[in-house]
């Protein structure tokens, strides 16, 4: 059994897979035990022959381990294919486009340790110039809609603390961002680990709030920190806007109730007809069942024949 189990997925960035690994190399502590498991979550399979060519060899280093997924299963389906490997009493799910500065997985186990009552904790967030980045995130619920962040963090700073504040000292969120996710084994499998309902999108404000219905803290620790070049596999598009939507008001239904999603389809439909270039975005929201719409559904299973 090892201590840490951080599990990365790969999907068409391959450079940033194999510099993400090598940074858990260089800034772990020889003390702790940990494995690494990479999910290449059916990239084209010239990404996918190029990790495997670059790939540690795995009869040398026995940690580590490359497993490929025939359809793409997007954030959550990835995660969970990779957590079966895991062998570990907590688990790091990692983004391929983060490399470590210091030793967050020590860092990580040890506040956990010391804090059974912390479910997932992360790491604080530097972008690729080194410039502090926000790590964490409040509930997007009507009040947020209504008011906006800056509103509810300076009425209620308890609640709602400034995210874009560099903390010296752990604190206790709403949900974290997904690039540094750090759990307990046991509070993971407490709640069923990530819902792979959710193709992309709003998954850690998802099983955060999942993790808070069980007992569980959800809490960044800047002692811990992080360099994330963020979307680098992702990009931007109508699509993947779209699966915002979808997934957000898939969160917002399954964990608020089901009046707080019908005010928030109202608010949505409102505020987006007076912005004509988001007007593609409507038909989304007045869907009772978006899912069907998911970029989920029209994933491909794409063989690789060695």
């Amino acid at each position: 059994m090892y201590d840490v189990a951080v599990i990365i997925i790969n999907y068409n960035s391959t450079d940033y897979t194999l510099k993400c690994m090598a940074s858990v190399a260089d800034k772990t502590d020889a003390t702790v035990s940990y494995q690494v498991i990479v999910v290449d979550n059916n990239s084209k399979i010239s990404e996918y022959k190029k990790l495997k060519e670059n790939f540690p060899n795995s009869t040398e280093k026995s940690n580590i381990s490359l497993h490929r997924s025939n359809i793409n299963t997007g954030f959550g389906g990835g995660n969970m294919y990779g957590a079966q490997f895991a062998k570990a009493n907590y688990l790091l799910f990692l983004n391929n486009d983060t490399m470590l500065l210091n030793d967050g997985l020590s860092l990580s186990k040890d506040f956990i340790n010391n804090h059974p009552k912390v479910g997932v904790c992360t790491a604080q967030n530097y972008d690729e110039h080194n410039n502090f980045i926000p790590s964490f995130d409040h509930n997007k619920g009507l009040r947020r809609l209504l008011f906006g962040r800056s509103f509810l963090e300076s009425n209620n700073p308890k609640k709602y603390p400034k995210r874009n504040k560099e903390y010296t000292h752990p604190l206790e969120v709403n949900w974290v961002n997904g690039a540094f996710l750090f759990f307990s084994k046991e509070a993971f499998e407490a709640v069923g680990g990530f819902d792979t309902n959710i193709f992309l999108y709003y998954e850690e404000m998802d099983i955060c709030r999942r993790l808070l219905d069980k007992g569980y803290k959800t809490m960044l620790i800047p002692v811990a920190k992080i360099l994330h070049y963020q979307g680098v596999s992702i990009g931007k598009s109508r699509a993947l806007n779209k699966e915002g939507y979808i997934s957000y008001l898939y969160v917002i239904r399954k964990n608020y109730g089901f009046g707080k999603y019908l005010l928030i389809k109202w608010y949505l439909l409102l505020a987006l007809s007076f912005k004509p270039k988001k007007w593609y975005l409507l038909p989304i929201i007045f869907k009772n069942n978006a899912l069907v719409n998911s970029l989920k559904q029209q994933q491909k299973i794409v063989f690789y024949e060695n």
